[in-house]
């Protein structure tokens, strides 16, 4: 682990990079994190990033990218054309912030509320999207500035509600976009993307081939009694009292019924919701969660068990149980070939000492879906301060969630590598 900015500093000037590269990053690095300031400063949540998509679209446009707007409502693509025919490849990055207060204080925190389904909070940058935004941006004018010497064509994806869409049910970012013809007219051979992580420390980045990220599934269990005074429960049916069952019953699925040897699967309530008042026992709870699964089978099983242990909960009590689930994100997964090479590339920019294998992470992306359209690779870039034990550092969407703004400059260094290794290489 680094103990200085200094000591990083040296590490990313030895890595093995053509003069003009490091001149132009070294050129680039303020722009960066000014964006990055500008974009923490003023957060948007899914499916709102307008004033940010503007940004980036107005960037591309002066860089002579192709540019196209309003796919997936704020989404922006650019297509920048090599001075030679060669592959064509894409870098994504996402745009939407979190329905969170920020309480890092810094002197670009942000102070934006709105509403979020139908409850008043803050928004904040707490998964480092304008650190992805701003990343893309510095790439795509470095890349602009080489276009004689590229060999094909890269697209920048800059795409809204990676988080998810304001209102539940609607597509997430990624999805949107291809079903409103992202590739419709110019298809990948590879799609890239980098995430920053408070689990490593700057100067740091990580990767595994196969599966890497969960899949992940949204579930809304309702469940349904008969409503009465609270003083004569026996009058009624309580389903607050069911959802409280479901609840303690749910967790022996993971940790009696299902062999996580094989697989690893979490599964979790995020929120349980009914009645109004003290002394009325309500009509109807509902419960929603999350769950976390990297094999397919797995999945289905347990989806299985959810259904099963509710229903038998609720018809126990005289209840009923109406269970659903949506999928928000495949699988995320690394294309074996495309992680090697890339892992070669990442050694190559940054240092081997710099470069670890991640283990699996049951967060999940929705990057995954770019899969159905070309290969895809994505990695971890570190954005803990040299220092700080990761360990102790504020996790991804937490309100003190801090990034070290070195991670921009490793974040720009490899992923542009990536792209000119495509681009530039054999």
């Amino acid at each position: 682990m680094y103990t200085s900015t200094l000591l990083l500093a040296a590490a990313l000037n030895a890595a093995p990079v053509d003069a003009d590269l490091t001149a132009a990053l070294a050129a680039l690095e303020p722009k960066v994190v000014a964006w990055r300031r500008d974009i923490h400063q003023h957060p948007e949540l899914g499916a709102q990033e307008v004033r940010t998509a503007g940004i980036v679209a107005a960037h591309l446009r002066e860089l002579g990218f192709e540019v196209r707007t309003g796919i997936a409502a704020t989404g922006v693509s650019g297509v920048l054309k090599g001075g030679k025919p060669g592959p064509k490849i894409a870098l994504r990055a996402d745009m939407d912030a979190l329905p969170v207060t920020e309480e890092t204080g810094l002197p670009f925190a942000s102070k934006v509320t709105t509403e979020y389904r139908g409850q008043p909070v803050g928004v904040m940058h707490a998964c480092g999207h304008d650190a992805h935004t701003a990343i893309v941006m510095g790439v795509a004018e470095l890349l602009a500035a080489r276009r004689e010497q590229l060999a094909g064509e890269v697209m920048v994806i800059f795409q809204p509600a990676e988080e998810g869409p304001p209102e539940p049910g609607a597509p997430f970012g990624a999805r949107w976009m291809l079903d409103q013809g992202l590739f419709a007219d110019w298809k990948p051979e590879a799609v890239y993307g980098l995430h920053v992580w408070a689990s490593l420390p700057a100067g740091m980045v990580g990767y595994r081939s196969g599966p890497t990220m969960a899949a992940a599934d949204e579930w809304v269990l309702t469940l349904k009694g008969a409503q009465t005074h609270g003083s004569r429960p026996w009058d009624g049916i309580d389903p607050l009292t069911v959802a409280a069952q479901v609840q303690l019953a749910m967790q022996s699925i993971v940790a009696r019924q299902v062999d996580i040897v094989r697989s690893p699967v979490v599964l979790t309530t995020g929120a349980i919701q009914g009645g109004v008042r003290y002394n009325i026992i309500p009509e109807q709870v509902t419960m929603t969660g999350t769950l976390r699964s990297f094999d397919e089978e797995v999945r289905a099983d347990v989806v299985r068990r959810i259904e099963r242990t509710a229903a038998s909960i609720a018809q126990a009590s005289g209840a009923s149980a109406e269970f659903a689930i949506n999928v928000t994100a495949p699988l995320t997964r690394n294309q074996a070939a495309l992680a090697e090479r890339s892992g070669t590339v990442l050694r190559t920019a940054i240092g081997e000492s710099q470069v670890k294998e991640m283990p699996l992470l049951t967060v999940a992306e929705d990057f995954s879906q770019y899969a159905e359209a070309a290969p895809t690779f994505i990695y971890f870039v570190g954005a803990t301060a040299p220092g700080t034990p990761p360990r102790e550092a504020a996790p991804n969407h937490s309100p003190r969630f801090l990034l070290d703004e070195e991670a921009l400059k490793v974040g720009v260094r490899t992923l542009a590598a990536l792209a000119i290794d495509r681009l530039e290489g054999p």
